[in-house]
């Protein structure tokens, strides 16, 4: 397969310095400046080096297709593996499968049919994630990738649907945390309690929507498989990406890996080596040994945390819960019964997963009323397990045996939490109902846990573990440090943004202020319309808003230009300086819940052409942009607006008044290429710096949104 060339990179001569992900990103970055360094929060188009879809395949070709597409722009770029509902044989289901692996033939792309295991593992053993490329998926847990060196983060469908047509896609750079591990891990602790513990001791959104860059002397003495568990759990922790950034550890990791590939199947003097692999080869290791990225001295980061490694023991997370994390010492002395434990997963079903497992149930029996369910997370990793002796040591012990794939972790097919009961696993998430019936309880943990409960009946440690060797801290040695300027409007000084033609200079209007925070989608866009498929735009912006203020939609309409046409917003006004119409003004974490893209499109259609506010739901921001709705973060002018026009100095309660969207007689005018924002307000001016949408998202809008972008590009 060719190699794509790197499509920009930053100057050596004075240049900004960066993040070991922000380097990685500018690798991937398109129709970027030469000169300009990639930063957090930069919009950037980027061309990953491929994109993966699993089950989701299938409405992944509905949207291609819907949009006009009929040829995936770079066949090598995409990957589908069937791996979410692999136990279900329905004639359904079955179909749904066929059409997929035709899809993938006529088109060329590379497909792995369900029982190959799951697409995060298959992404790491086939070379698809590699160290210093940039991979994403149309699946949460794709920051798993992190693990061997590789950024990956999540996309949505119909960016995945962008990406087969067009071989790109946009995204906005997050916000870098850097974890520091110090120390080494006491025996019988592992990945999975250090990502455990993490989730349980920064618990309140440290590190909500940021890409982690783990680092320190810790790293070292973690292998592989527990990077890769420790990655895969960040997007619990809140994360859009965690890297580990490649070292000496990765390289052996992939020299082993391409030694083994290169030993013939049967060996003898006389066979010859197997054809070279098409991604894990000499060659690209090489390349990658001669290149390796790190982080600049002066990076920034938004914030900076430490775990002391040496100060954790094993730990438990829930139940029902990821931010609830209980020492196993402790929980032990609470001899919680079990019914059912599980060994499946993207997280902890690899081959050194099921090694410890077995070493802990070896010549023993699961225990009475126990179900003990096990599933490799590939046929490669099983294969390797059978060779071993490990899968025949978990079967003897009275292990159910489940397909490699999802399964249970994702509440699909045997073995499943009835009413009452109680599990432990060695998943990634514990969420109430996410493997089975609500009314159950679900704990996670380390795979020598999970086996140990299966045994015994109860949460409890393996026998070889001695809880008097363990370390006596109390809780974990951690700390955290925020760098002052970390938000993007105090961040340096930013180059003027260069406009996309079309794009507008300016944005201007009536300001209106919602003092509300975490002002959720379904305030924004009520659910009970979410699925009337034939609501008009200009019907949603006549509700728009309803369930958090009734009267929002009236009073954007006593404010916008006459000219405006409800549902219709190319009709905005728009002269030689820019695009009038009501800018809205709201807290911290807008459009936070549901996915529906309709509480993007309601707005724009009422005449609101912009948002700003102290920060967005990643999801809404993502569905906003795609639909040529611009979002900017402003937290000054929201901490002013607070102090100045709430109930008591706190949003929440409405404004001065108790009303929920607040009118005050003030104008705006933000520039897009300076991210200048002049407020005029009853008593004079003031200004306020945002970080403008870059070159990528202003041709989205122009466009009229990512779709009118595809179809513009495969017109092309």
């Amino acid at each position: 397969m060719a190699r794509r060339a790197l499509a920009t990179h930053a100057p050596a001569a004075q240049r900004t310095p960066q993040t070991f992900a922000e380097k990685v990103v500018q690798r991937y970055a398109v129709d970027w400046p030469d000169a300009r360094a990639v930063r957090a929060g930069d919009y950037v188009m980027i061309q990953p080096e491929h994109v993966m879809t699993h089950d989701n395949t299938g409405p992944v070709i509905s949207k291609f297709k819907s949009i006009g597409a009929t040829k995936i722009k770079n066949p090598r770029q995409p990957v589908f593996t069937l791996d979410h509902d692999v136990q279900n044989k329905s004639p359904k289901n079955l179909q749904k499968y066929l059409s997929i692996e035709q899809f993938a033939r006529e088109q060329g792309v590379d497909f792995y049919p369900a029982g190959r295991g799951i697409g995060h593992q298959i992404l790491v053993e086939e070379g698809y994630a590699f160290p210093q490329c940039l991979t994403v998926a149309s699946d949460s847990h794709s920051n798993m990738y992190g693990g061997v060196g590789c950024v990956g983060t999540p996309i949505v469908r119909t960016d995945a649907a962008a990406l087969w047509a067009t071989g790109r896609t946009w995204w906005q750079v997050p916000r870098m945390v850097k974890l520091e591990f110090t120390g080494a891990l006491a025996p019988g602790v592992t990945g999975k309690d250090v990502i455990v513990a993490l989730c349980g001791v920064f618990n309140n959104d440290e590190v909500l929507n940021a890409a982690v860059e783990f680092t320190g002397e810790g790293v070292q003495g973690l292998s592989i498989d527990d990077r890769l568990t420790i990655a895969n759990m960040t997007t619990e922790w809140g994360a859009l990406a965690g890297v580990f950034p490649p070292d000496e550890r990765t390289l052996e990791y992939y020299d082993a890996l391409i030694a083994s590939l290169e030993r013939p199947a049967f060996a003898a003097t006389s066979t010859p080596s197997p054809p070279p692999h098409p991604r894990l080869n000499r060659p690209r290791l090489d390349a990658l040994k001669a290149s390796l990225l790190a982080s600049d001295p002066g990076a920034t980061y938004a914030a900076h945390l430490t775990l002391d490694l040496a100060s954790l023991v094993p730990y438990v997370s829930g139940p029902n819960s990821v931010k609830l994390a209980t020492p196993l010492p402790e929980l032990a002395q609470q001899e919680v019964k079990i019914q059912k434990a599980y060994l499946v997963s993207c997280t902890n079903s690899r081959a050194s997963d099921l090694a410890a497992a077995a070493a802990v149930v070896r010549g023993k029996k699961i225990a009475p009323g126990v179900e003990f369910y096990v599933a490799a997370a590939s046929s490669v990793v099983q294969e390797a397990a059978e060779r071993a002796g490990d899968w025949a040591t978990l079967v003897d012990a009275g292990a159910k045996v489940l397909p490699a794939g999802c399964g249970p972790c994702i509440g699909l097919g045997t073995g499943l939490l009835e009413e009452g009961q109680v599990g432990i696993s060695a998943t990634n998430r514990n969420y109430k109902g996410r493997m089975g019936s609500p009314k159950a309880l679900a704990y996670l943990a380390s795979p020598a846990v999970v086996a140990a409960s299966a045994l015994r009946g109860s949460i409890c440690a393996p026998d070889s573990m001695d809880i008097e060797d363990l370390p006596t801290c109390t809780a974990p040695r951690t700390s955290m440090t925020t760098p002052q300027a970390a938000g993007p409007s105090a961040a340096a000084p930013q180059p003027a943004e260069e406009l996309f033609p079309g794009f507008p200079a300016t944005f201007r209007g009536p300001l209106l202020w919602t003092p509300q925070d975490n002002l959720n989608t379904d305030g924004i866009y009520p659910g009970k319309y979410t699925y009337q498929d034939d609501i008009t735009l200009a019907r949603q912006a006549d509700v728009v808003m309803e369930n958090y203020d009734p009267g929002f939609s009236s009073l954007v309409a006593s404010l916008r230009s006459a000219s405006f046409l409800p549902g219709q917003p190319e009709s905005a006004e728009r002269d030689a300086q820019g695009l009038k119409g009501v800018l809205l003004v709201a807290g911290y974490n807008f459009g936070t819940g549901s996915s529906r893209e309709q509480a993007a499109t309601a707005l724009k259609s009422a005449g609101v052409p912009l948002v700003l506010a102290g920060s967005f739901g990643d999801i809404f921001k993502r569905n906003a942009i795609n639909n040529g709705l611009v979002c900017l973060e402003c937290p000054e002018l929201v901490a002013d607006l607070t102090a100045e026009y709430t109930k008591a100095g706190k949003r929440g309660e409405g404004g001065r008044e108790g009303e929920l969207t607040v009118r005050l007689g003030w104008h705006v005018e933000l520039d897009m290429s300076s991210g200048v924002v002049r407020v005029r307000t009853l008593d004079g001016e003031r200004t306020y710096t945002v970080r403008p949408v870059g070159r990528s998202v202003q041709e989205l809008w122009v466009d009229g949104g990512l779709e009118g972008y595809v179809k513009r590009q495969i017109g092309a």
